[in-house]
């Protein structure tokens, strides 16, 4: 079973991989039958998710925090 850190990679990875094919092949919006199909909404929402993923991989990046201690 993959880590969640896996997992997240993966999402994005999957994810940056459809927004280059919707890209390299733009498509109109439209509406059939009362059904509407926005594709620039549908971009937007894969780039929020690698956004997401983005924030969620950098929190699990070990940080260092530096202090000081001054005396008196």
């Amino acid at each position: 079973m993959p880590s969640d850190l896996e997992q997240l990679q993966a999402i994005r990875s999957q994810t940056l991989a459809i927004i280059a094919d919707l890209t390299a092949a733009p498509k109109p919006s439209y509406v059939i039958d009362g059904q509407a199909v926005s594709w620039s909404d549908y971009l937007a929402q894969l780039r929020q998710t690698v956004a997401w993923c983005d924030e969620r991989l950098a929190a699990s990046e070990p940080f260092e925090s530096r202090s000081r201690a001054i005396s008196d």
